[in-house]
C-alpha cells in the first residue's frame, strides 16, 4: 500500500529530525516555532533543521534565553549549520519573535492556542503576527504542532498535497487522514516527497 510505503520511506517530522520532542508545553513548542521561522526562508530543510540544532545547542531553547542572547551569538550559531544569506535577517528576527511571545502571551504559545478563537484559522492568524512567520511558516508549525494539538488534525496544506498528488494519492484531507492515525507524519512525509522527486519515485515505485 502506498500511505504505509510513503511513512515506511518519508515518516519522520521535521521536529524529530531537530531533536525536538514535541509535548503541549512551552519548550518544545517554542522551539517548534524557531524550526518553522527556520524552515520558512528559501533554503534547503536540512540546513534549517541543522541551525535548529545549533540554536539549542547554544541553549536557546525559551523565548527567554532567546531574548536575552546577543544578536551575534544567534548569527554564529546559524552560520555554523551554513544557515548563510539569511543569517542576518534571521537572527534579527528570532529576537524579535521572542520578545513579541514574552509579551503577548508571556512566553507560552499554549496561551496563543487558548487565544485562537476561530480554531484553526485563529492559531494561524496569531503565528504570522511573529517576525518572519508568514503563511508558509504557519503552516510548517500547525503541520507539526497538530500532534499535540487535535483541533489543527489533519492538517495537511498545499505543500502535503502537492506531495499527495506526486506520488499518486488524493489531494484531500480527509481522504487522507483515513490511512493513517499520526497526521503530523503523514503530513511531514508528504511534505518530503513534494521536495525530493527522487524519493517521491521511489514511493511512487515501491
Amino acid at each position: 500500500m502506498i500511505v504505509r510505503r510513503l511513512l515506511d520511506k518519508a515518516g519522520r517530522t521535521y521536529a524529530d529530525e531537530a531533536g525536538i520532542k514535541l509535548a503541549d508545553k512551552p519548550s518544545p513548542l517554542y522551539r517548534l516555532l524557531v524550526l518553522a521561522t527556520l524552515l520558512s526562508t528559501r533554503i534547503n530543510a536540512g540546513i534549517a533543521v541543522a541551525a535548529a540544532k545549533e540554536l539549542a545547542a547554544a541553549k536557546l531553547t525559551t523565548p527567554r534565553a532567546m531574548a536575552d542572547s546577543r544578536w551575534q551569538d544567534r548569527v554564529d550559531a546559524l552560520g555554523r549549520a551554513h544557515y548563510l544569506r539569511y543569517d542576518e535577517q534571521t537572527a534579527t528576527a528570532l529576537g524579535d519573535s521572542a520578545e513579541t511571545l514574552l509579551r503577548d502571551y508571556s512566553g507560552d504559545l499554549r496561551k496563543l492556542r487558548e487565544a485562537g478563537d476561530g480554531g484553526t484559522e485563529g492559531i494561524r492568524r496569531r503565528l504570522r503576527k511573529f517576525a518572519r512567520v508568514g503563511p508558509v511558516g504557519a503552516d510548517i508549525f500547525c503541520r507539526e504542532a497538530q500532534a499535540v494539538w487535535p483541533e489543527l488534525r489533519p492538517y495537511l496544506d498545499k505543500k502535503a498535497l502537492d506531495g499527495a498528488k506526486r506520488i499518486g494519492l488524493p489531494a484531500d484531507p480527509a481522504q487522507l487522514a483515513r490511512h493513517t492515525d499520526d497526521e503530523a507524519l503523514l503530513a511531514a512525509a508528504l511534505v518530503r516527497v513534494a521536495l525530493d522527486r527522487e524519493l517521491a519515485e521511489s514511493v511512487a515505485e515501491g
